[in-house]
């Protein structure tokens, strides 16, 4: 697949085959992913992958349970427009897609946002040129429950950057219009 048409055709998916995708395969886009630039080639990146679903849901339980009371606790927080699905007991945040990839790292390393998102992008990149199917979902990150982290490898030094899910799938939506870019000077 050339480049361009990966950036084309490249969308956040939510509805997934029940197709596993082979831990090799995860093994082989993550190393490609580090190719990704990073501040001083530090590449900060810590990775969990999960390819069991009853650790998924966990994981979602717990990222809703932690969602929810930081809603009771401030009411006008902008995941307000996620109530709904945050107190529905069958919503799974991941979608029950059946790969995730977490994407963490040092919440020290004042780079970590930017190089663990650069890490991120080429992640979802080399799944699509392999016709699979990711998102990146946010609502999966909040994870608090020290026995849950400790099952997942991450100390209380690590921060959940990118929590993204991947598999094969069902359909891939159209791309949604984009704006022209917001250019502000060309000085030549």
């Amino acid at each position: 697949m050339e480049y361009s048409e990966i950036l084309r055709t490249r969308r956040s998916i939510r509805s997934y085959e029940e197709r596993p995708v082979p831990v090799e395969l995860l093994r082989e886009m993550i190393r490609e992913s580090t190719l990704a630039p990073s501040s001083g080639n530090n590449q900060p990146w810590r990775l969990v992958v999960i390819t069991n679903g009853e650790m998924m849901r966990r994981i979602s339980d717990e990222s809703k349970k932690n969602l929810i009371a930081r809603l009771e606790a401030d009411p006008g927080d902008y995941i307000v427009r996620y109530e709904s699905a945050l107190r529905n007991r069958e919503y799974n945040v991941f979608y029950n897609a059946p790969a995730l990839v977490i994407v963490a790292g040092s919440r020290d390393y004042r780079n970590l946002l930017v190089d663990c998102a650069l890490f991120a992008s080429y992640f979802m990149n080399a799944a699509a040129a392999r016709g699979l199917g990711t998102c990146w979902v946010n609502l999966g990150s909040d994870v608090r429950d020290p026995g849950l982290r400790a099952e997942l490898g991450l100390s209380d030094d690590d921060r959940i950057v990118a929590p993204i899910i991947i598999g094969y799938p069902r359909a891939i939506p159209a791309a949604p219009i984009r704006r022209e870019p917001d250019i502000i000077r060309i000085i030549e």
